[in-house]
Order: C-alpha cells, then sequence, then structure tokens
C-alpha cells in the first residue's frame, strides 16, 4: 500500500514554484538533481516551466505514469486538491502544507474535512505538515531539504520534520548512509505504525529507526514492532518522557502520550530498543546495522593511552558489561610481541609508541580469544601515524572475525579519512570512550531478546464468572483477587468496640486493627493503623484511638477491619492499572509506607507469562530481597510469580478496572504464601460493568 511514497512510477509536484526560494522549486529540484528516474510533473498553472520541465495548469492534465503527488499548496486548498488526485486517480499523496491542528481549533476543522475528502476518494497521504519521503536506492527525494545521505542499510521515520531536517544533513556530514527517512506529520493518515511495517517490509533496510512523539494505537504499534523487531533491529527515541517534554508533545502533534512508564514497558515487550538520545540511536543504530551481535557480555579493551581505557572500562561497568578474563595463551602470546612496558591484562594497553601493526596484532589475539564476546579499540591522538592507517588495520583484522569491534578514533579534525574508511569497512566510531557502552549494551540487550524463548501467559480459569462480576459491581475488591487466587490473611469488619474485641478473639492474636473509611487511601497517615495487638486490652485502645484520630480529621469512621498479624516475612507492591494507549500493565516492587519514598516500581504490559513475571520481580530491588538479604531468609517468590500472572489475566479480562492495588503484599518465607493486607481500586468512568 506505502510503495508508491518510496518507489513511484511518476510524481506530480502541485504548487511547485520557479522561486529558488519557495519550498514548491526546492521539491522539483530534488526529484530532478537525486536522480530520480521517473517522470516530474510540476502543476503551476501561471508558469510554463520549472527547471526545463514542461508544467501543466491541473493535476487532471497531467500524463500517465503517475502515482504520487506532493502538494505545497495553502491549507484551505488542499482538500481540494486531494478531491482532485482522487479524480485522477492518484491514491497517494504528500501533504507538504502546514496550517492544520498544529495551528488550532480552526486548523483541527480543516484537518477533519481533509480526512474525510480523503477516504471518499480513497487517497492514502503522509501529512499533512511534514516534509516528505527519501529512499536512496530507487532514488528518490520528494522533500525540499538540500542534501541526501548515502544509501545505506538505517530507515528512519519521524514524528518531527526538523528531525529529519538534521538527520538529513548530519548523516552527509557524517557519511552514514540511510536506506529510507520518512517525516510523518500530523499523521491523519499513514502513521509511525504503518511506517515501520513499510520499513519492515523494505530489503534495503537493516535497521528501523524512529522518533515518536506518542503513537496511534498503541496494541496496533507492539504488534507490527514486535513482527518487525523479530527481523530487524528497532531502535526508538521517545519525545516527551518528562512532565513538561508530554505537554509539548500535545501541543506539538496532537499526538495520544501515555505514561512513560508504558511506553517503556512497551518498548520493552515488544523488543524496541529505546535510546536516551539522537546520538545514542544512531549509535546504535550503525553498530546494529554494521556488526556482528556479541555472545555475551564481556567485553576486551585495547588502548594506547591509560586514561580513555579506564573512562570505557568505568561506562562498560556502568552499562551492565564486564571486562573479559583473558586466557593465560592469550596473555603470553601479547608478552611475546608487545613492548615490554605493554599491559596485557585487560584492558590491553599497547602503549603511546605502537603503531598500527602492534594494534593489529593485539586486536587478532583479542579476537581469537574464547572468553572475550566484543573489543573495543582505542585511539588517542599522537603524531607518529596516520589515523587512518589504524582504521584499514582493524577493517582488515575485524572482517576475518565474526565478533563485534567498536573504535574510539578520538579527536575530530585529524579523523576524517580514517572515519570514512571505517565507515566503508562496516566498523562504527564513537568520538569518546564513554560512548562504547551504551553501544554494547544495546547489542547485548538486542541478543537476549532474540534468545528469549516463546511463552505464552498461563489462562486460569478456576474462578466462578457470576462472582467476578458480582464483586466488580460492587466495588468488592478482595472477593475479586479471592476469586483470581490471591490470599488474604484472616479478618472481619467490627463496627462495635465489643465486635472488635470479639473478632479478635476469634481470628487469634496477635491482630492489627484498621480505619474503614471510604475516604481515607493511606489509613498510616491519619492513625488509622493500629499493629501486634495482642489481648483484649490491647484491641479496646485501639479502638479509642482510632476513633479519636478519626474524629479530629473530621473523618466518617464506619467501622474497623480486624486482621491476622503477620510476621517474618516482606513487604511488596503489586497492583494494575490500565494506560490510555497500552491498557492493562501490572507494576511490582517495594511496598508498605516506603513505596513513595524508595520508588522502587517497576511496570510491564499484562498479561505476563512466567518468564516475563520474573523479569518484573527481578528488575527491582524488591525482588533482590525476596531471594534473601542479610539475616532475612529467601520468601515465598514462587507465589509471587503466580499472583503477579493471575493479576496480569483479570487486567485482560476486566476492561473496566481502572486501577488495583495491593499494598502491602505481605510475602512470608518459602513454601508458606503470601497475603494482600490491603487493597484498593478504582473503575474506568467511562466504561459500564460488564454484564
Amino acid at each position: 500500500m506505502l510503495n508508491p511514497f518510496f518507489k513511484p512510477k511518476g510524481v506530480a509536484v502541485i504548487g511547485a514554484s520557479r522561486n529558488p526560494h519557495k519550498l514548491g522549486y526546492g521539491v522539483v529540484r530534488n526529484l530532478q538533481e537525486y536522480r530520480y528516474q521517473g517522470g516530474i510533473y510540476p502543476v503551476n498553472k501561471s508558469a510554463s516551466e520549472i527547471l526545463d520541465l514542461p508544467c501543466f495548469e491541473s493535476v487532471a492534465e497531467v500524463p500517465d505514469p503517475v502515482d504520487l503527488a506532493i502538494i505545497i499548496v495553502p491549507a484551505p486548498v488542499v482538500p481540494k486538491i486531494i478531491k482532485q488526485c482522487g479524480e485522477r486517480g492518484i491514491k497517494h499523496a504528500i501533504v507538504v502544507s502546514g496550517g492544520f491542528s498544529e495551528t488550532g481549533a480552526e486548523g483541527q476543522k480543516l484537518e477533519d474535512e481533509l480526512k474525510r475528502v480523503a477516504e471518499e476518494w480513497d487517497v492514502n497521504f503522509i501529512g499533512p505538515n511534514c516534509i516528505g519521503t527519501i529512499d536512496t536506492h530507487t532514488p528518490v527525494n520528494t522533500t525540499f531539504v538540500t542534501g541526501m545521505p548515502e544509501s545505506g542499510e538505517i530507515g528512519f521515520c519521524s514524528q518531527s520534520g526538523a528531525m529529519v531536517a538534521s538527520v538529513i544533513d548530519w548523516a552527509r556530514g557524517a557519511g552514514v548512509g540511510f536506506s529510507r527517512i520518512v517525516s510523518l506529520g500530523n499523521q491523519v493518515d499513514i502513521n509511525e505504525t504503518q511506517m515501520i511495517r513499510a520499513l519492515h517490509d523494505d530489503d534495503q533496510t537493516k535497521v528501523i529507526t524512529a522518533y515518536i512523539e506518542g503513537v496511534s494505537d498503541g496494541k496496533a504499534f507492539m504488534e507490527v514492532a514486535q513482527k518487525a523487531a523479530k527481523d530487524k533491529p528497532v531502535v526508538a527515541l521517545k519525545g516527551g518522557r518528562g512532565e513538561s517534554g508530554a505537554r509539548a508533545v500535545a501541543s506539538h502533534t496532537g499526538a495520544l502520550a501515555g505514561s512513560t512508564e508504558a511506553y517503556e514497558a512497551a518498548f520493552d515487550r515488544a523488543g524496541v530498543q529505546q535510546a536516551s538520545t539522537m546520538e545514542e540511536m544512531f549509535d546504535w543504530a550503525r553498530a546494529l546495522a554494521w556488526q556482528p551481535l556479541p555472545k555475551g557480555k564481556r567485553v576486551a579493551v585495547l588502548t594506547n593511552a591509560g586514561g580513555p581505557a579506564i573512562l570505557a572500562v568505568d561506562a562498560l561497568e556502568n552499562a551492565g558489561l564486564e571486562l573479559a578474563e583473558l586466557t593465560e595463551e592469550t596473555k603470553r602470546y601479547l608478552e611475546s610481541r608487545l613492548p615490554k612496558a605493554a599491559s596485557v591484562s585487560n584492558p590491553v594497553d599497547v602503549l603511546a609508541g605502537s603503531g598500527p601493526g602492534t594494534y593489529a596484532v593485539a586486536l587478532d589475539a583479542l579476537l581469537t580469544d574464547d572468553t572475550v564476546d566484543s573489543v573495543v579499540v582505542i585511539q588517542a591522538p599522537q603524531d607518529w601515524f596516520l589515523p587512518a592507517s589504524l582504521a584499514e588495520v582493524v577493517g582488515e583484522v575485524a572482517g576475518v572475525h565474526d565478533k563485534p569491534v567498536i573504535t574510539s578514533i578520538m579527536g575530530k579534525a585529524s579523523v576524517e579519512e580514517a572515519l570514512t574508511i571505517l565507515h566503508k569497512r562496516k566498523i562504527p566510531n564513537v568520538a569518546f570512550p564513554e560512548r562504547v557502552a551504551s553501544v554494547l549494551a544495546s547489542m547485548v540487550k538486542r541478543k537476549e531478546w532474540l534468545d528469549l524463548p516463546q511463552q505464552t501467559p498461563e489462562q486460569f480459569n478456576e474462578f466462578d464468572e457470576d462472582a467476578v462480576q458480582q464483586a466488580v459491581a460492587e466495588n468488592d475488591w478482595k472477593s475479586l483477587l479471592h476469586e483470581y487466587g490471591i490470599s488474604f490473611p484472616p479478618e472481619k469488619v467490627a463496627q462495635t468496640e465489643e465486635d472488635a474485641i470479639e473478632a479478635a478473639e476469634s481470628i487469634g492474636y496477635p491482630v492489627v486493627l484498621k480505619l474503614v473509611s471510604e475516604s481515607v487511601s493511606h489509613k498510616t497517615e491519619v492513625n488509622g493503623v493500629k499493629l501486634e495487638l495482642r489481648n483484649a486490652e490491647d484491641v479496646q485502645t485501639a479502638w479509642e484511638e482510632v476513633k479519636q484520630s478519626a474524629e479530629s480529621a473530621g473523618i466518617d469512621m464506619q467501622g474497623v477491619q480486624v486482621q491476622k498479624m503477620l510476621s517474618g516475612g516482606q513487604e511488596v507492591i503489586m497492583g494494575l492499572r490500565r494506560d490510555s494507549q497500552f491498557g492493562p500493565m501490572v507494576l511490582f516492587g517495594t511496598g508498605g509506607t516506603d513505596v513513595e519514598l524508595l520508588q522502587d516500581v517497576e511496570s510491564a504490559i499484562a498479561p505476563l507469562n512466567r518468564m516475563q513475571a520474573e523479569k518484573l520481580i527481578d528488575a527491582t530491588r524488591a525482588g533482590v530481597k525476596l531471594k534473601g538479604w542479610r539475616n532475612q531468609p529467601a520468601a515465598d517468590r514462587e507465589t509471587v510469580v503466580n499472583y503477579l500472572m493471575r493479576l496480569s489475566q483479570l487486567g485482560k479480562d476486566m476492561a473496566n478496572i481502572e486501577e488495583l492495588e495491593m499494598n502491602p503484599l505481605y510475602v512470608l518465607p518459602e513454601g508458606q504464601g503470601a497475603y494482600a493486607v490491603d487493597v484498593r481500586g478504582t473503575l474506568r468512568e467511562d466504561e459500564k460493568v460488564p454484564s
């Protein structure tokens, strides 16, 4: 469906101009200058020719073959032009014109009309308010931006036109090749998900990169991105990750921006690598496109200077990688061939006086060593050989091994020729050694994601459907969770002091007494929780203190909850919330009163299989503690895994639950289970309770 945007048979430029300072001139110039082989048809009723190409008064007069229109006319005219394209039989258009939803309410009305007309005439379009498309292999350049990158393997789509213009200029200066580049604009029709699918289907694209401010449909995005990521690396830079940035996103493109945590969880599940900066995204993309994936995390560092190597090692360790322990055989070999003062332990320092030949010997030895998964080559500036000589050597040696090599030939003025050689040899270079860490970490993460076994979430079907629906209708969260197999400590609700004492004696001491009030979420903040009550006198005192605290705070006390006091375990939080884009999400982390203070909580998209539940637990400090911490015994992790899977299914089953939280979930030692001590939840206001 999207092929004409990249391989058109003929292009009509509606709004073409003779003025070199107009966008309509730039589009015609780029189509012509960058060797597009199809027909170029400028449409301008006031001109006879533009750049020696004959002009046409209207799109109706444009001859065949033509299957793509580029529209650069005032916004109010665009819907009429789309209709004319439909009448002419042109089913694909790029609307460069701005002045639509990005300008406010009037622009939104115009955009709605544009969408209506395009649907009526079955015209697929990119934009409005976009720059256009580039395919370096066709070749075709429908943008008005000066310049075009070299042919390469990286595909890039962006919801920001300025990002596209910047990347085009950067790519030309850096000598980095691209396969396709797309500016999506307001995404009224063609969106980021469809474009990722198109890049996935393109044989010339080896790595997909994207600047994303929001997605049009979270579930569709995840499905398409995950399918693409199984075949090709997908790297995304998410704009609007902070609170202020998210507001800017809404005003910039009108994108539906879900929470930062939801995007991170969705990207992680789909195998999308999330970069923090543009520089990082294209550092990763080059390495993923050019180099084999490492088999593990063990890195060897080869350098001619100690300081840069130390920076690289620090960054590698911070990124979760590790220095390879070289074999004694490799060390002996290096000792026999390197200068006497050289260091043959990792990092291997060949010293400042060594030349390309010494680097070649050492690099080959490191790549041959079975303990090494990847190699970083660092060269600090010196004046006894050209960096280009080292680039040739690294390219030669790396080419005969199947392990990734990342270089940091440092400097700027002296390394241009070396960078050209490295790029031709498909060796990524970073200007400073600290940057190698995130590149290799990205490659390791890609390898680990591809190696994950494919599991489907376990289905739990033992609950009573009628009881589930009744529990939701009555906001009875405990009964709902109980139906899904989650346990609670013995408890009773009491409306009087006498009832509370009777309940405590029935349950068995020690007990906990908690305020019951619909107006209070955090009972500890209003002195509404009393612990370690060991007899009737303790319960009586606790009742009076809770009652007095409620009265002082103006809280409507509806009674107390008397609950069995648990001990010897660990407090975690487990919850469910619904994201506007990606649906139900499960969260897990350190619970109790420290949850806001420590913020040790991670999220994952529901539903979860066993492996995903374990990964979520292991991503937190709470998960580390569950394995046993200092004098604390290992907790019942198996029950926690089981509860996470059950809660995730509940989120998938019950679309009308907005939020559901167990805090704390008290996890007893191994084999003794876990109990939801406190639970609260809310229903979506825009959803009726399922019947």
